[in-house]
């Protein structure tokens, strides 16, 4: 498959069906370990890479993320795919200690360096980690105010599902912000961003993380995601929520989606 794959919307994951992983067409089940691979290599030098990768502006986008939360103290907040903890430490701030976050992460390498950083800072007694499956997520009904996943979505499996069961552990008038890799809204800034995500990523992962496979696969599987509309479509209609705002942060290099449960 080249650079210029379609996007397109992700069905219901059924039974011997087939999925992307990046470029590669593999069978479903197969999809977590692989990419569970992916963060197991990548684990150690993932906050060091994403700073190299963005020039640090992804702490910018994860700024106006929480934003957009509406947290208050005495919240209830799930972080998903929190990996190295940098969300869910923020968010314990702003609930304060009347308040719970649970950083969830399937991937026990990434959840080591969360837990690792969430007592280093301070905030054991604030955040709970919890290896978990977004798919399935073991929380009773309507039970948080807010759920937040950056930069994690593209990397399950089955979307839908996934969707739907935040739905369900979300409270009624609760909010999820999706911060994810998307299509940027001009050309010439997509050209400009294939040049750097192909030539670029892969090749700085092989200097900084010495792991060009893993960066390679980063930058197709964010090629595979839906893009902006494809995926406030998916949140809509098979995720079940009631309302979905889009926000393009750096021209559509990434964007959040914000979705409400009435």
């Amino acid at each position: 498959m080249t650079q210029s794959a379609s996007r397109g919307k992700v069905p219901f994951m059924q039974k011997d069906s087939t999925t992307d992983f990046g470029y590669e067409e593999i069978l479903a089940a197969e999809k977590q370990q692989r990419v569970g691979a992916v963060f197991s290599s990548v684990a150690q030098n993932y906050d060091l890479m994403n700073d190299v990768m963005s020039l640090g502006i992804h702490h910018l986008w994860k700024r106006f993320t929480l934003e957009m939360c509406g947290l208050r103290p005495g919240h209830k907040v799930l972080d998903l795919a929190g990996g190295t903890g940098d969300l869910a430490i923020k968010e314990a701030q702003m609930v304060g200690v009347t308040g719970q976050v649970v950083l969830a992460d399937i991937n026990a390498a990434m959840l080591q360096q969360g837990r690792d950083r969430v007592i280093d800072k301070g905030f054991a007694d604030r955040i709970t980690t919890l290896r978990c499956n977004a798919e399935i997520l073991p929380f009773a009904d309507n039970y948080f105010d807010c759920i937040t996943i950056a930069f994690g979505l593209r990397n399950i499996t089955d979307k839908a599902s996934a969707l739907a069961s935040m739905q369900r552990v979300l409270k009624p008038g609760g909010r999820l912000c999706v911060l994810e890799f998307s299509k940027p809204v001009c050309e010439p800034l997509e050209k400009l961003y294939d040049f750097y995500s192909f030539k670029l990523l892969p090749r700085m992962g092989e200097l900084i993380a010495r792991d060009r496979d893993s960066y390679q696969y980063l930058a197709e599987s964010i090629r595979m995601h839906p893009d902006q509309q494809a995926l406030k479509c998916i949140i809509l209609e098979q995720g079940g929520f009631d309302e979905v705002e889009v926000h393009n942060l750096s021209g559509g290099i990434v964007a959040l989606h914000r979705a409400f449960k009435y």
